[in-house]
């Protein structure tokens, strides 16, 4: 197709009488709050966080770690009608799941729940990060991202990436109310990213942004090691803003 018949198509659908619907508005999400969400890697930090947040908000939480008794555990800590199981019935029982687990145990974690995460929304948030003597910095995958790394993985569930750049200290500060950033979702269908945004947007002060397919979750991914230097500088918690939508 030419230039001149891209520019002329619109008018001519109308003539058929198929003429393209209006865009659709890029905020208007779906309602998430009867979905259950399970944490694998819940008793963590930034699982543990994630919960907490989750399950202040309204939402139906599972946590899951390898051993239900700790899970159990930390879910009571939490209260708010939170639960605790192994990772197996957390995946069998939700309808997302958000992988929250240490990098090293990133693979092995979710090749061992492949049947159980078959059909699921995942949403992983791992961070593929070093340290060393000068401070954080970011790991690439062979598969490119811990994001494409879950896609592989899990070929019968639906991938996302997102919740990278919060601060565990904040999520489970018990005396703040809000958070105040931005949560870049990823993913390769729309309907799936937009589930997870919903889902960023149940937490006060939270909002969902979509930031691409998943082959760009390297960037996001690693933009923690920076957040990171950030932090220890200004001994602060630092997130993120996308100004401008």
């Amino acid at each position: 197709m030419t230039s001149t018949d891209s520019a002329q198509q619109p008018a001519e659908d109308t003539a058929k009488g198929t003429a393209k619907a209006p865009a659709k508005d890029p905020w208007d999400l779906p309602d998430v709050s009867g979905l259950v969400v399970g944490v694998l890697g819940g008793t963590g930090p930034q699982g543990k966080g994630l919960a907490h947040r989750l399950a202040k908000a309204g939402q139906k939480v599972i946590i899951g770690s390898r051993a239900a008794e700790r899970a159990r555990a930390a879910a009571g800590e939490l209260g708010h009608g939170v639960e605790g199981a192994d990772n197996a019935e957390t995946a069998r029982r939700s309808d997302i799941v958000i992988v929250a687990v240490p990098w090293d145990g990133h693979a092995a974690t979710l090749e061992s729940l492949r049947e159980e995460l078959a059909g699921k929304l995942v949403v992983d948030c791992v961070n593929p990060l070093g340290f060393d003597k000068k401070g954080a910095y970011a790991l690439k995958p062979e598969e490119g991202s811990a994001a494409e790394q879950a896609a592989a993985l899990l070929p019968d569930s639906r991938v996302t990436a997102a919740f990278h750049h919060l601060s565990a200290v904040l999520l489970q500060d018990p005396e703040i109310d809000a958070i105040d950033t931005d949560v870049m979702v990823l993913g390769e269908v729309r309907a799936d990213v937009e589930i997870v945004q919903a889902l960023a947007g149940r937490i006060p002060g939270m909002r969902g942004v979509f930031a691409g397919r998943l082959r760009n979750a390297h960037q996001v991914e690693a933009l923690v090691a920076n957040l990171i230097s950030v932090n220890r500088r200004y001994r602060a918690h630092a997130g993120l803003r996308v100004t401008d939508v």
